[in-house]
């Protein structure tokens, strides 16, 4: 599929399903909020081996019987072609046309087995597109700073290559808080000739302890620089949020004038973050 591709750039959110109801009520005021400036679409995270797959879909549902452009994520990691067929097959009739399509983590409690038909998420892309052709705009993960599961630089970019050859048409990565390595890994990407949007995913800084927390569990490195000046403010949560919304302000700006395809921001289900970043840096709104 060619759509999105070498158009404007696309701004979009990402947000996961809550535990409960009231939850769910909290995020649906704050979806309201996010979508008074217009993001392209909003993605729905999905739990380990769909451990979160009921939440997802009332989320999802909900979404679409708004009228709001929605791509959920689907983990394929202890699923069975017949499950992911199936839940394909909804997505496709609610009118979704954008998946992000993942391996996921194992779910606890299913040992050293991956469980299911699919190991990798290429293998899910695969089978996507040979089940729906090009239904589907897929959106794949991608890591500048390379995931830490794979070893090396050398063997993320292979299993990159390898989601990009069986049908992705597009990346979102995982956060990071260095321009350098975004542009790094493009410049990589392009000289192996994966010439495709890979669009940054941007995670606002209101939690230093969470996002340590976070940070250590996924491989996204924070600059030594800015744990220090985090660090230092403790418990002083208006300063940690003053001065993280200044990081990632001043990232997204190194990143728009680099010319990205768009930026994906990890909204937490909290709005005034992505808004303030929003409205700061002149993003598109309706009207």
């Amino acid at each position: 599929m060619s759509t999105d591709t070498h158009r404007l750039p696309i701004y979009s959110v990402e947000l996961f399903p809550p535990k409960t109801a009231e939850g769910m009520e909290k995020l649906k005021r704050e979806i309201a909020r996010i979508n008074s400036v217009g993001p392209r679409y909003f993605s729905v995270t999905y739990g380990a081996g769909g451990s979160t797959r009921e939440r997802t879909f009332e989320t999802v549902d909900w979404l679409c019987g708004q009228g709001i452009d929605t791509a959920p994520h689907l983990a394929c990691i202890g699923s069975t072609r017949d499950e992911v067929r199936d839940i394909l097959t909804r997505y496709r009739d609610q009118g979704i046309r954008r998946l992000v399509a993942l391996r996921g983590d194992m779910p606890s409690g299913m040992g050293g087995g991956h469980g299911g038909d699919f190991r990798y998420a290429n293998e899910l892309v695969s089978f996507v597109r040979a089940e729906f052709g090009e239904t589907f705009f897929i959106e794949v993960a991608a890591y500048p700073e390379y995931h830490p599961q794979s070893g090396s630089p050398a063997r993320d970019l292979a299993n990159f290559k390898r989601k990009v050859a069986a049908g992705a048409d597009g990346a979102i990565t995982q956060y990071f808080y260095n321009a350098d390595a975004y542009f790094g890994f493009v410049e990589t990407c392009l000289r192996a000739g994966l010439d495709l949007p890979i669009v940054p995913g941007i995670m606002p800084i209101s939690n230093y302890t969470q996002l340590a927390r976070f940070s250590d569990a996924c491989g996204a490195e924070i600059p030594r620089w800015v744990r220090r000046r985090l660090e230092g403010y403790g418990d002083d949560v208006e300063s940690i949020r003053a001065f993280g919304h200044e990081v990632v302000l001043n990232l997204c700006r190194q990143l728009i004038d680099g010319g990205v395809p768009g930026l994906h921001f990890y909204t937490m289900n909290q709005s005034k973050p992505v808004l303030r970043l929003w409205e700061e840096l002149g993003l598109p709104t309706p009207g």
